[in-house]
């Protein structure tokens, strides 16, 4: 009876928005994989198209505005209907310094787990070749600086988009925590449809491992660090 009771009084979670708000950004990430895997198709075939290092400051940009729009859409659409602080959705524990360090310690254990999925991905299948993306890497003051800014961006909203608002939209709409899991790391997957398919399955894998860790921690926090230390390694020193 006494558990009966405690497993009646727990909240269950609720809707952040109407399932057509969660349809509306699904059917966006589905139409940049499609421009995405077009893009490709254009490089590969026309590989002087993407010779040299084009002027790629103006690209950045509009990423940081598409990230951040992202999160209006989010916050706009979702949380401000339902009465949903962001700072629940984050779920910090709290802000001492201790939790701090706890949550950067996690980002670290992750960051290297990914470093290890990812050298066992490319020995499996190799390593990737995606035809837009070498030249596309910073280079300069600037750009190196944009790239930062665009790397902080990445890792708070899409953190927040796939991790916080997804996988939570999933779980209620389909009752289930795993079955949430798998979807939101599958969008996070073809979101990057400009990296390739190969790109793809394996952002997926990464996207499913930052899933597990804000389940498990009941936080996006430690994801948010260890994404956007992974886009600024990845940028600067090709990690």
């Amino acid at each position: 009876m006494a558990v009966d009771s405690i497993r009646s009084e727990r909240p269950r979670p609720t809707l952040l928005a109407p399932w057509w708000h969660t349809a509306l950004l699904a059917t966006l990430f589905i139409g940049l994989a499609a421009g995405g895997a077009a893009f490709q198709r254009g490089a590969t075939s026309d590989p002087a198209a993407l010779r040299g290092h084009p002027h790629v400051a103006p690209l950045y940009l509009s990423m940081i505005l598409m990230e951040w729009g992202l999160v209006l859409y989010v916050w706009r659409g979702g949380l401000s209907r339902s009465g949903v602080p962001l700072r629940d959705l984050v779920g910090a524990r709290g802000s001492s310094a201790r939790s701090w360090l706890v949550d950067a310690a996690l980002a670290a254990a992750l960051w290297g787990i990914w470093a290890l999925v990812s050298r066992g991905w490319e020995r499996v299948f190799g390593p990737d070749h995606a035809a837009s993306i070498g030249s596309l890497l910073p280079q300069g003051p600037l750009e190196v600086s944009l790239w930062v800014a665009l790397s902080l961006s990445a890792g708070f909203c899409e953190e927040l988009v796939f991790r916080g608002y997804l996988q939570r939209q999933f779980t209620v709409l389909t009752r289930s925590a795993a079955v949430a899991w798998l979807l939101q790391s599958a969008f996070f997957g073809i979101s990057h449809g400009y990296q390739g398919a190969a790109a793809c399955a394996k952002i997926a894998v990464y996207g499913a491992l930052f899933g597990a860790l804000a389940m498990w921690r009941r936080s996006l926090r430690p994801g948010m660090l260890a994404h956007a230390a992974t886009d600024i390694l990845a940028g600067l020193f090709r990690v």
